[in-house]
């Protein structure tokens, strides 16, 4: 197993605190929230078919799916990994006719019952399917049977754990400092600040970073309504 490690920060009002890396390529798995030492993946080489299923008049199916609940171990009800995941949803969607998976966020989070959608590793697939690895088995297998991969990505909004990004230095880094604009009332997250460059270089480099380093071959943005209107689920006044 490698190496963990988080940061520990003396903030300006001389407070520690102690977070996980935002940048970490792996993280624990709920309750613990430690990252993993290890390297950079390797860039993933796109063949000419893959870039020929792309093109905009290439025939579409989408198969969406949670990987945590597709299909279950039947004697104790525990997920699938990665790897047999590989082996048993892979060959079902392309005997079901799907062009495409369509899977719903694979990043590290801390809450089971959020799917996903409120991450706090987004450089790290969550290990309860399994290693970094493993995912990029699942995504190879899933190349190897002519399916494309879409990710479910999450730029719009992240939760205020203690051990994540919220007040990461002690003041406002990557949400805003104002509640009315930095507070997600109907989700209880915080949201980005885009006009900060270290959100802007933070999330971008996410983005390209599923796309080269696993081959993820297009990004689904969760939650496009509230980042575009800064009244999105508010009330007048």
């Amino acid at each position: 197993m490698a190496s963990l490690y988080k940061f520990e920060l003396i903030d300006a009002h001389g407070h520690l605190r102690v977070k996980s890396d935002p940048y970490a390529f792996e993280a624990q798995m709920r309750p613990e929230s430690a990252s993993l030492i290890c390297g950079l993946p390797e860039k993933i080489e796109q063949p000419q078919s893959r870039k020929q299923a792309n093109q905009f008049d290439a025939p579409i199916s989408i198969y969406e799916v949670h990987l945590g609940s597709w299909r279950r171990h039947t004697d104790n009800n525990f997920w699938l990994s990665y790897r047999e995941l590989a082996d048993q949803l892979v060959p079902y969607a392309k005997w079901m006719g799907f062009t495409h998976l369509e899977l719903l966020p694979v990043n590290e989070h801390p809450f089971d019952g959020s799917w996903g959608y409120q991450p706090t590793g987004l450089y790290a697939p969550t290990r309860r399917f399994g290693t970094r690895e493993d995912f990029r088995y699942f995504l190879n297998a899933a190349h190897a049977a002519g399916l494309n991969v879409i990710l479910d990505w999450v730029p719009g909004h992240f939760p205020s754990d203690d051990f994540a990004l919220a007040s990461f230095d002690g003041t406002a880094l990557y949400e805003h400092s104002d509640p009315r604009e930095g507070y997600h009332q109907d989700w209880n997250t915080l949201i980005y600040n885009y006009g900060r460059r270290e959100v802007s270089n933070f999330l971008v480099g996410n983005a390209l970073y599923w796309i080269e380093r696993f081959g993820i071959d297009a990004l689904r943005v969760d939650a496009v309504a509230s980042m575009i209107y800064r009244d999105y689920s508010r009330k007048e006044g």
